[in-house]
């Protein structure tokens, strides 16, 4: 069953990454950050480059309505923000606010006293402005709370009700972006509708232009092709009871039963269609690599869009479409349930926290949110009404559009955390092993699916 609690377990690949890295005991230094605003000036961080200008100009607004100055910062790529996060709670000087990644990231740093509560400064209201399927992001539940009582949490510390991040961007992946002129030198014109037609795409580009033509994701994210890709064809596979199956104690329908292999042998097929040294690429320059033409295809989420924008893609020139469903399979036209991707907080070492407060109410205003969509290409968490497609134009339309299905039809990434063992705090392991099937081709669909099974039944072993 879906719930509201599930979604807001979903963890991203990337959101995963940081969370579980940010331990702050111990950690060392990095470049000295600035300092918080006082008085009538604040100071924001944010990880993500395609948001700065959009922030910056909302802040600009925001001085013109309230006299309050917002400096708003990007600190990347995702590690060097986490290193200055570290280093900057340790000596007491972090910003205000800080945008974050959604249900990981924000958990653990409002474990470990780096972020505030923020129920206290917005109040519960603040859940109405949101789309209600992730109005509650950032809220613990008890359910959190109590696995944060785990041995080696990393979000240990959080307390049951306590919110520390309101949803600021929504999103999903699995959205597959191709280059119309390499696509039509094919002869390919539209967007493939089955996962067999994609395959066959993918193939023909990658004969026309060896060097060029083939599929680009960053496998130095080692979980990303299970993430990314794995999992939404196992929904559209074998339907949502038979997806949650991958996951259960029995081996009769789990990663290493004949419906794993299943979901494995489609996924094989991707084989000689990556583009050269993917498995050597971050997330950043598999999207980069597509941007520059050095391939066909990329895998990516709908915030790729807005990196692709922001670094200069001619998006006329883009095909973007979620990951189709096989043709035998259970689901016929596969839809991606939206998640919160990033989170507005605010820190302990705030010198303005009533300012800061006004920030974050001001960015989950409709006019402002819709604004800062159409700057940044990005989705907004404010619920913006059923025109909101309409108001965002074309680009982010055709995103919004691969959320519109039935629950039959719409892949949920929190559902994984409903069948998963108890003991299961990420999918790198598992997420290994789907990487060495492709592409790095060093298992057989066989050797890879006993693989899984013994991961998760030492996991599900280990709970019991």
């Amino acid at each position: 069953m879906r719930t509201k609690a599930s979604r807001r377990r979903a963890i991203s690949i990337f959101a995963a990454v940081s969370a579980t890295a940010i331990i702050l005991a111990g950690c060392s230094g990095g470049a000295d950050p600035s300092q918080s605003g006082e008085g009538d000036s604040i100071t924001m961080w944010t990880f993500k480059q395609p948001h700065l200008a959009a922030l910056q100009a909302a802040a600009e607004t925001f001085k013109e309505e309230t006299g309050i100055t917002v400096d708003v910062q990007a600190v990347t790529p995702d590690d060097a923000f986490t290193t200055k996060v570290q280093a900057s709670a340790q000596s007491g000087d972090l910003p205000d606010v800080l945008e974050v990644h959604s249900d990981g990231e924000d958990r653990v740093l409002g474990g470990s006293g780096v972020l505030v509560d923020l129920g206290p400064l917005l109040g519960a209201g603040i859940s109405d402005a949101f789309i209600p399927s992730i109005a509650d992001s950032g809220i613990v539940t008890a359910e959190q709370a109590e696995r944060a009582t785990s041995e080696g949490a990393s979000d240990a510390g959080i307390v049951e009700g306590a919110r520390y991040g309101i949803p600021f961007t929504i999103g999903t992946f699995g959205i597959i972006y191709a280059n119309k002129e390499k696509l039509a030198a094919v002869g390919i014109t539209e967007a493939p509708t089955t996962w067999e037609e994609f395959t066959a795409g993918a193939a023909a580009t990658s004969e026309a232009d060896p060097a060029n033509g083939g599929i680009s994701l960053g496998f130095q994210a080692i979980s990303i092709g299970l993430n990314w890709i794995g999992n939404q064809l196992g929904f559209a596979q074998l339907g949502e009871a038979g997806f949650g199956d991958l996951y259960g104690d029995d081996t009769a329908s789990d990663w290493g039963s004949a419906s794993g292999k299943e979901v494995l042998d489609l996924y094989s097929q991707l084989d000689g269609k990556w583009m050269p040294g993917t498995q050597t690429l971050t997330i950043d320059d598999a999207d980069l690599a597509f941007l520059q033409g050095k391939a066909a295809w990329a895998v990516g989420g709908t915030f790729t869009l807005g990196f692709l924008n922001q670094n200069g893609m001619d998006l006329d020139n883009v095909i973007a479409f979620p990951l189709p469903a096989p043709e035998n399979g259970a689901v016929d036209d596969l839809k991606l349930a939206p998640i919160a991707l990033t989170s507005l907080a605010i820190t302990k070492d705030a010198k303005n926290t009533d300012a800061a407060a006004q920030w974050l109410e001001y960015l989950a205003s409709p006019e402002v949110a819709t604004q800062f969509a159409i700057d940044a290409t990005d989705l907004p968490a404010t619920d913006l009404g059923p025109e909101a497609a309409e108001v965002l134009g074309q680009n982010l339309a055709t995103l919004t559009a691969v959320f519109e299905g039935t629950p039959e039809q719409t892949f949920d990434v929190g559902t994984i955390w409903d069948y998963t063992p108890p003991s299961m705090s990420n999918f790198d392991d598992l997420g290994a092993v789907v990487a060495k099937l492709s592409p790095l081709e060093e298992v057989s669909v066989d050797e890879a699916a006993a693989q899984m099974q013994a991961i998760l039944q030492n996991l599900w072993a280990s709970a019991e």
